[in-house]
């Protein structure tokens, strides 16, 4: 596989689940091999995370990349949060 096609490669966990998308991979200069990949996390339609995985935890490339690990989303208290606000009209 060439790393044009391995960028924006959806990638699962070792339960399937969507985790996100390759956006960039971290070499080792010396050696050549790949020490990290870097993937974009879609939260919203307007958020967005990064996750760095080390190239040990994927267990399978091929038409997606398989993690040997699971990955849980945990939601962000400030988005968890609710806030309530009174506003006074003035008279």
């Amino acid at each position: 596989m060439k790393i044009k096609e391995f960028i924006g490669s959806t990638v699962l966990d070792k339960n399937a689940n969507v985790v996100g998308k390759v956006d960039n991979v971290d070499f080792n200069t010396k050696t050549g091999k790949i020490e990290t990949i870097n993937l974009t996390l879609q939260k919203n339609i307007f958020s967005r995370d990064e996750l760095e995985i080390d190239f040990e935890d994927i267990a399978t490339i091929g038409a997606y990349i398989i993690l040997n690990k699971e990955i849980t989303h945990e939601e962000d208290a400030a988005e968890a949060e609710t806030v309530e606000v009174e506003i006074e009209k003035e008279e």
